[in-house]
């Protein structure tokens, strides 16, 4: 039997795309309603899970937020996702919710608080994307502080997770919840522990005051594509969003489960979601006149504020007719989209513009009918290893064309779950009896064990 395709849902909380088109609703980010609307549309087509990007960042050039990112809401203006998952959590039962909080800005005692009371609130649908963060450029000048480097960003990534497993895994044992109002004991103070933690970058003496929730720690997921964001995932992820043409897709994944087994982890424990972009209609045509419209509201300045967010490089002072110089490899953000762009038979300045005005980082958009895009879609999963897609919103900022059309050829074709009960995100993403980790995964030596407490 087919192993059911994982799906997850893309957003952020401010505007995306082809926000221009008079039948997009992504400027209605800050209209709770058009969130509420969306969760349960998702949730009534069986996904799984739907996904908020976050950072404080934006486009920066010469030193500040270029005029073109404003006027044409390039990777600007965005709100908070954790003010909107509460209300996401009140109107869904099943729909698993993952937002992203950077390592870089959030201290490890504060995403364990969220994440542990939100772990409550879903009943155990929570998820962490852990990132350094994007856009580094602009939240590093907004937060005061320097730039860190790229690869000294993933091992402070490294020992925040490390702490906060053990702050979700090792505070408070199994039982030590007992609620008990005639004796008059609410917790096991045998039960309860302070953690301390003296890691490279992060010490901490103290403990978590948010009892275990369903799943103790969040759905861990991961989704640089940098080798140092490759081994990241290897070492903690349960799940990793990729977002490339279907040659490096292949060759992430590989690289990411080989290094999964060198930390003893089981490399099928990691479900890889690659990034799909689904332009359908009824019609091939229609989707293609959908494709060009879309395409049409995005301007090579657009990409160029793009590709600068995404990196850090202003590719508008560039000779248009010229490659990218390898120096500018050693950018201190977003290098996976540097890389991509360099070696033999490198584009020129111009065509990486194009690129963007395209496609932006998702890679090639799967175009037709239905039926044309699942095959597409088949076909790119058995070329890469991936277990399913990170839709992307479509040109009406949602993901109404999807949900309609392509989701009941994919449940025609036995390719995704349908009538699943209400469980973990865990539980659905990694098809386990247990609400919990898997023995293998880092943070299960934390559980109940000494080792938390140093």
């Amino acid at each position: 039997m087919t192993t059911a395709w994982k799906i997850g849902m893309f957003q952020c909380a401010g505007l995306m795309g082809t926000w221009k088109l008079a039948e997009n609703t992504a400027t209605d980010f800050l209209d709770l309603g058009h969130w509420l609307t969306m969760a349960r549309r998702c949730e009534e087509a069986g996904v799984d899970f739907l996904f908020f990007a976050d950072d404080y960042g934006y486009p920066v050039v010469n030193g500040g937020l270029p005029a073109t990112a404003v006027r044409s809401g390039v990777q600007f203006p965005k709100g908070d996702p954790m003010a909107i998952l509460p209300a996401l959590a009140a109107v869904t039962e099943k729909l698993g919710l993952v937002t992203t909080l950077s390592t870089t800005v959030e201290k490890p005692p504060m995403v364990a608080r969220k994440m542990a009371t939100l772990d409550h609130m879903t009943n155990g649908r929570i998820g962490w994307n852990v990132v350094t963060g994007a856009g580094q450029n602009a939240s590093a000048r907004l937060f005061g502080s320097e730039l860190t480097e790229h690869d000294k960003r993933y091992e402070i990534a490294a020992d925040h997770v490390d702490l906060s497993l053990k702050l979700w895994e090792g505070c408070w044992d199994e039982g030590a919840l007992v609620v008990d109002r005639e004796a008059g004991i609410y917790a096991d103070p045998d039960k309860v522990r302070e953690i301390v933690h003296r890691g490279p970058h992060f010490s901490s003496d103290g403990v978590l005051t948010v009892p275990p929730g369903p799943q103790r720690t969040p759905v861990l997921f991961q989704a640089g594509a940098s080798a140092p964001g490759r081994d990241l995932a290897a070492k903690y992820a349960e799940a990793v969003f990729l977002a490339a043409e279907v040659p490096a897709l292949a060759a992430q994944i590989a690289d990411t489960r080989r290094r999964a087994e060198q930390y003893g982890r089981d490399p099928a424990s990691i479900k890889f979601l690659m990034a799909g972009t689904f332009v359908v209609a009824e019609t091939e045509a229609e989707a293609r006149a959908i494709r060009e419209r879309a395409t049409a509201t995005r301007t090579l300045d657009d990409a160029a504020a793009s590709y600068a967010f995404f990196t850090g490089l202003d590719l508008s002072v560039m000779d248009p007719d010229k490659p990218l110089d390898p120096s500018a490899a050693l950018t201190q953000t977003g290098r996976t989209n540097v890389e991509r762009f360099l070696g033999p038979n490198a584009p020129t300045v111009r065509q990486i513009l194009e690129e963007f005005q395209r496609n932006s980082v998702m890679g090639a958009p799967f175009i037709g009918t239905a039926e044309q895009v699942v095959d597409q879609a088949e076909v790119a999963m058995a070329a890469t290893g991936a277990d399913g897609f990170l839709v992307q919103p479509d040109h009406t900022g949602t993901f109404d064309s999807f949900i309609d059309l392509v989701m009941p050829e994919l449940r025609a074709r036995g390719l995704v779950q349908t009538d699943q009960p209400a469980m973990t995100l865990r539980e659905r993403l990694l098809g386990t009896g247990s609400p919990h980790l898997a023995a293998e995964h880092p943070g299960a030596v934390y559980r109940n064990s000494a080792a938390a407490r140093q």
